[in-house]
């Protein structure tokens, strides 16, 4: 009996610093002590066991970890902020600049090719569309198998600004150099086809990095894009995926919420779009 009372004494005044009352006003420099007692379970127990402690310096050891913690999440986003914004630039002022050239010297001799340019622009539109499909089927097929070695990393915390996940966006980027490249220094209706694929497939890139990347998982901040309301749609989508609630589905990202339709998902990423909703309003 008097182990079990010891035992209560001394846990009291830990109970004390972890909880707060629901209704109490937040102090000055608010902590994230939920956050803190989730994802830092090991250092709080190493804490614990210091012997004499008290509780002035039991809370401050707690702010020092937590404040240590949030700068490294920072420094993180920030980091893949950087490399986003440098990839971005540098991809779409490539594009740019050789979809005007290309089609500059196609219109030297005079001659219009309608074509030509048909082709290119049509088959820019289906290549950014057909890579949803591609990207579903191979995050089925692919990743959530024969690749799980490597894609299990964005299934699990992060430690650091990268993830060995990313090398799918490399691989996929391949590709899209190749048909852009082959398309700029060659003309013809075939290389003009060649070269409105891997245009479309840089979209969809594009396009993918800011909306899983950025909305989805929050690696960095993606401004105006976060209230477009099928976006948020696709991103509590994306959310269920990795919860597996569904048999993983959905296992595309702007086609999601149609998935989730499919297998009578509907209630459950209404749910998720409040959930994810106080979220995007911090």
């Amino acid at each position: 009996m008097a182990t079990g009372i010891s035992a209560v004494a001394t846990a009291a005044p830990y109970r004390r610093i972890i909880q707060r009352p629901a209704k109490a006003p937040a102090p000055a420099n608010r902590v994230p002590w939920r956050c803190f007692a989730k994802q830092s379970t090991r250092r709080l127990s190493t804490v614990k066991k210091k012997c004499g402690v008290s509780e002035v310096e039991m809370v401050r050891d707690l702010k020092v970890i937590v404040e240590e913690k949030m700068g490294r999440k920072k420094a993180e986003r920030d980091a893949y902020l950087v490399a986003a914004i440098v990839s971005s630039f540098g991809i779409t002022s490539m594009a740019a600049i050789a979809v005007y050239y290309r089609f500059s010297w196609q219109l030297e001799g005079g001659d219009f090719p309608v074509l030509e340019m048909f082709g290119t622009f049509a088959l820019s539109v289906g290549a950014a569309v057909g890579m949803e499909f591609w990207a579903r089927w191979a995050h089925k097929q692919l990743w959530h198998d024969a690749l799980w070695n490597m894609h299990k990393s964005h299934h699990r915390a992060r430690d650091g600004a990268f993830e060995l996940n990313d090398v799918f966006a490399i691989i996929n980027a391949v590709p899209a150099i190749a048909l852009l490249s082959f398309g700029f220094f060659n003309q013809g209706f075939f290389p003009g086809l060649c070269f409105g694929a891997g245009l479309g497939i840089t979209v969809f890139g594009m396009a993918y990095m800011f909306v899983h990347d950025g909305l989805v998982h929050r690696r960095f901040p993606v401004g105006p894009i976060a209230a477009v309301p099928y976006l948020r749609r696709v991103a509590a989508a994306h959310h269920i995926h990795h919860t597996d609630k569904f048999d993983g589905v959905p296992y595309g990202l702007f086609l999601g919420p149609k998935e989730l339709e499919d297998v009578d998902g509907e209630e459950e990423l209404q749910n998720e779009i409040k959930k994810r909703s106080k979220v995007y309003r911090n």
